[in-house]
Order: C-alpha cells, then structure tokens, then sequence
C-alpha cells in the first residue's frame, strides 16, 4: 500500500488525509503554519463526517516538509495553487527517486509550474508531478480536527507531465481514487478545470451578499442565479473556444456536471440546482476568498493567456479578471500564471505537445 504526505491542512486536505487514513494507509499531514496543526496532533488524526464517517490517525504531524515526504510514495499537494510555487521550492532538495506528486487541483498549468520550478531549483530525482482537473471531494472544515465530506466526485480526470507517465500514476492511486481517469495531458486537465467557471463569477456577482450576511446563503443553490449562469455559461463557452483552438479535448461544464456528479439537465442552472453534492455548501464569508485569489490568476488568467497565444477572444473571462483586480486592488495578470511561468514561453505549439506527452529534456522532464 502507498504511504501518502498530504500538503496542507486546509478543508480538502483534512478530508483527504482522513480518508486516506481511514481506508488503512499510512499517511503525512504537512502544513506550513503549525499552529494550526496542533490540536491535531494532539489528537493524533482527524474525524470525518458526513458522506464518510469515522476518525483518519496520521503517522506524522508536522511543518517540516522534509519529515513530512521523507519515505512516501505519493505527495497529494491541496494547498491552494497560489502556494504551488512556494511548495515545489520547499520539496525540492529533499525529494527522491520514485515519487510521484499529485496537484489537487492543479487549476490551469499548474504541473506546467511546478515542474518548472523544480527545474530552476536544480532537482534531479526523477519524479512524476501530475494534476487533477478538480478536487475530488466537495468538503469543509468543520473544527480543529474534523472536517465533513458532502460527496465525493464519480470521476476526475487527471494526466501527469509528460503524459506518458499517466498510467504510472493511476496505478499508484487505482485502490484508494478509482474515481481517477485518464486525461490525454496536463493541457486537458488545465482546461477541464471547471473551478475556473464556478468560483469566481458567482462570487463576484454575489460581493453585496457576501459582505453583509458574511456568505450565510448557500454558494451553489442560492448564489447562482439564472442570470449568473448565463454569465457562467458564457465563460463556459470561452474556455471551450480556446481549447478547441488547441487542439485539447474539453468537456462542457454541464457535461462536467453529468460526469462528476451524475447530473442530467438541460443547462447549467438546472444542473446545479439538482446538484446535491452541493447542498449545505456556504458561501465565502468575505471576498478575500481562494475564489478570487486562486482561482483568478491561477485559472482565468492563463486561459485568458493561451486564448492571446491562440488567437481566441475572451472577453467575458477578461471582464471577470477585471472586476477582481478592481475589487481586491491586486493586479492578477501580472502576479498569476503567465506562459514564461509556465516555462512554455519559447516553445512553438508543437514543442508545447511534444513536452506535455513525451518531456524535454531542457526542463528535466523526460519519459
């Protein structure tokens, strides 16, 4: 059986490493603050509710990353993708031979980074870094040891970088995540990150009711109205334009919605409002949220930017970025994910393909 480091202990890495405890892994909690780990540690693991019951004992508890990947098989990254960068620095001259990295989610390009800032770090084990498209549970926090799992996803796509390496991946987690499949490249699983739709529109849209009810309404159920799932959709549509002008298969948000969930509905207001796996989930309690911080620089900015390298207009995405900018009073285009981070900068779309399946050797990725 694999042994795991979960990084991070955030709402989806509490559920994760709990799960994974209690299907009988051993299992390393990581987080960068250790404050927050000490009533879990004091504990000795977490207890889930909800879909998943029971109490997860952890083998380690700990803000010192060596001690916490020393010897595992798996690392499962959840911080949010803002943090990326800063743990492939921190992982990176205590990582060995045979270890494979799972992004949960890697939002857009987010293996593309990470394997990037290894390479300028001088990493020379050879490891898998690979990403999901989404995260495989809709989860929260419930208290310093507990967390509660609504539901868990039926299927998640996920591809390592180069994408040969895919299958290596899937047999490492084929008992514990059966729920993965296989996406042809990280270029797929970038596209296919639907959070990128769901997170920060709605939250945008919903600023007024988020700041004076501190997000006490349901995010899904009652913050996506029919008017905003227009907009969603119109986002949707967008990101589906600039996929197809790559060459990447893309499914659609409602497609998304029947594949993740078992969803069947004619359009995205009826999907979600059907959608029990997110009923119960609140909204943010203010706009300083993973929802806008994340999820717009790490998601619609690089969309937005291989739409630019692609010849494809965002406009609606484009305005979304704009309003968080004005809102937040941070300038995302130019502290998220651009193609130089991306390490794609001076690649022609065929170099870009021959990287994400086969490697490149200049970057330490290779078959």
């Amino acid at each position: 059986m694999p042994k795991f480091a979960v990084i991070g202990a955030g709402n989806g890495g509490m559920a994760m490493a709990a799960h994974l405890a209690l299907k009988g892994h051993e299992v390393n909690l990581f987080n960068r603050t250790f404050d927050k780990l000490i009533p879990i540690q004091e504990q000795g693991g977490i207890y889930l509710e909800g879909l998943v019951e029971g109490y997860g004992p952890l083998e380690i508890v700990t803000s010192d990353i060596r001690q916490a990947i020393r010897d595992v098989d798996v690392i499962m990254v959840t911080v949010p993708a803002v943090g990326h960068r800063d743990i492939a620095q921190m992982c990176a001259p205590y990582l060995q031979d045979g270890q494979i990295i799972v992004l949960n989610p890697g939002r857009t390009g987010g293996a593309l980074e990470f394997s990037q800032t290894l390479y300028e770090y001088g990493v020379n084990a050879r490891i898998t870094v690979a990403e999901a498209s989404t995260f495989i549970y809709a989860c929260r926090k419930t208290g310093p040891c507990s967390a509660r799992i609504f539901d868990i996803k039926k299927s998640v796509e996920i591809a390592a970088l180069p994408s040969v390496r895919t299958g290596l991946v899937l047999d490492a987690l084929k008992e514990v995540y059966p729920q993965f499949v296989p996406a042809e490249s990280v270029l797929e699983t970038s596209f296919n990150n639907i959070g990128a739709i769901f997170h920060p529109a709605p939250t945008l849209l919903n600023a007024a009711r988020i700041e004076t009810t501190g997000g006490a309404f349901e995010y899904y159920i009652e913050g996506i109205s029919p008017s905003i799932a227009k907009i969603i959709q119109r986002m949707d549509d967008e990101r589906m334009a600039v996929a197809k002008m790559l060459n990447v298969k893309c499914m659609s948000a409602l497609e998304w919605m029947r594949v993740s969930y078992g969803v069947e509905a004619d359009d995205l207001y009826s999907a979600i409002q059907q959608n029990k796996g997110y009923k119960g989930i609140k909204a943010p309690s203010n706009t300083d949220t993973r929802y806008i911080f994340e999820d717009v620089p790490y998601s619609l900015v690089p969309i937005s930017a291989f739409g630019r390298m692609a010849g494809v207009p965002t406009p609606t995405i484009d305005a979304i970025i704009d309003l968080a900018c004005t809102v937040s009073g941070v300038d995302y285009r130019a502290c998220g994910r651009t193609i130089s981070k991306l390490g794609i900068d001076d690649m022609s779309m065929y170099e870009i393909y021959t990287y994400v399946y086969f490697g490149d050797i200049r970057r330490g990725v290779v078959a």
